[in-house]
């Protein structure tokens, strides 16, 4: 009996796909081409599969999250700026009820004020942020198990 591997919706918020060149000091050199490649080869040791979009475009990331219904077993989101201000992805990740985890190369908790407040923090299973890269892959890891074990 062959095991179907899981399949994640990788979602990327606004200006993440300037990436390598924005803010450097905050978000890294590594470009957003070279973070989903990065999950790519993740998800296979962990017999998942990701599909991986970007969209500066909040009702693009909604329409997503919806359309997830039935295709994904998990959502890795990391939704930019809209993780403090959008209603409309945290209703959507509650609505679809998926498990989701929530990732953010910067630490938002050493960052400016506004950024400390996540709408989508309450919805989804965990957090993870200010590891750069790695917390794409931790956060991939963790919804994994997570999905794996309950």
């Amino acid at each position: 009996m062959t095991v179907q591997p899981l399949s994640i919706l990788v979602l990327h918020g606004p200006n993440l796909n300037l990436l390598g060149q924005r803010e450097p000091g905050v978000y890294g050199s590594t470009t957003l081409s070279e973070i989903n490649r990065l999950l790519t080869e993740a998800a296979l040791n962990l017999q998942a599969v990701v599909f991986p979009l970007q969209s500066n475009h909040e009702g693009v990331l909604v329409d997503a999250i919806h359309d997830a219904l039935g295709k994904h077993q998990g959502i890795l989101i990391n939704a930019g700026a809209y993780t403090h201000t959008s209603v409309a992805l945290r209703d959507a990740i509650a609505g679809v009820n998926i498990p989701t985890v929530e990732v953010h190369l910067s630490n938002i908790y050493r960052r400016e004020e506004f950024r400390h407040h996540s709408y989508i923090a309450p919805v989804v299973i965990g957090q993870i942020s200010g590891f750069g890269v790695q917390s794409y892959i931790l956060g991939l890891q963790a919804l994994v198990h997570h999905l794996e074990c309950c």
